[in-house]
C-alpha cells in the first residue's frame, strides 16, 4: 500500500506500513520515490486519460453510430463530384450566354449615351454661338445707342443753351421795362 495524495505518512503520525525501511532520516527512500511517481503519473501525466477519452470516441463513432458518417460523406462526395461534373458546365454555359448578352446591351447602351452626348454637345456649342452672336449683335446696338444718346444729349444741351440764352435776353428786356417804369 502506497500512501497517495489522500493518505497521510508517517509525518502525520501514522506507523510505517510493514516491509518499509527507515533512511537517516527517518523516513523509507524507496517507497518515498514511488509516492512521488504515483503523484506524477496521476497529476502531470495525461496518457492513460487521453488514451481512454479516445478508446471511447471510437467505440462511439463505429459501434454506437455505425457507418452513418461514413455514408453521409459517401453522400457528399458524390453530390460535390455531380456539382463538378453537371451542374457547373450548365451553369458557365449560362452564365457565358447571359454575361455575352449583357456585353451587347451594355456596348449598345453606350453607344446610345455617346451619341446623345455629341448632340448635347453641339446643341451646347450651337446655343453658345447663338449667344455670342446675340451678345454681339447687342453690343452694336448698345454702341449705336449711346451714340444716339450722346447725339441726343449735344443737341438738348444746345437747345438749353439757347433756351437760356432767350430767358436772359427776355429777363435783361424785362430788368430794362422795370427800369424804365421805377425811373418815372
Amino acid at each position: 500500500m502506497s500512501s497517495g495524495p489522500g493518505t497521510p505518512g508517517k509525518a502525520a503520525g501514522y506507523p510505517l506500513p510493514a516491509g518499509r525501511k527507515r533512511d537517516s532520516v527517518g523516513a523509507p527512500a524507496h517507497p518515498i520515490i514511488k509516492d512521488i511517481g504515483e503523484i506524477h503519473s496521476r497529476l502531470l501525466d495525461h496518457r492513460p486519460v487521453i488514451q481512454g477519452e479516445i478508446r471511447y470516441f471510437i467505440k462511439e463513432f463505429e459501434e454506437k453510430r455505425g457507418l452513418r458518417e461514413v455514408r453521409v460523406l459517401e453522400n457528399l462526395n458524390t453530390m460535390i463530384y455531380e456539382t463538378n461534373d453537371q451542374t457547373l458546365p450548365k451553369c458557365e454555359q449560362v452564365m457565358h450566354g447571359d454575361l455575352n448578352e449583357v456585353l451587347k446591351r451594355l456596348q449598345a447602351a453606350n453607344h446610345r449615351i455617346l451619341r446623345l452626348q455629341q448632340r448635347e454637345q453641339e446643341e451646347r456649342e450651337l446655343q453658345t454661338d447663338t449667344l455670342m452672336a446675340g451678345e454681339k449683335q447687342r453690343l452694336a446696338h448698345w454702341e449705336v445707342f449711346m451714340k444716339d444718346q450722346h447725339n441726343k444729349r449735344g443737341e438738348v444741351d444746345e437747345e438749353h443753351r439757347k433756351a437760356m440764352a432767350r430767358l436772359k435776353e427776355q429777363y435783361a428786356e424785362m430788368e430794362k421795362d422795370l427800369a424804365k417804369y421805377s425811373s418815372f
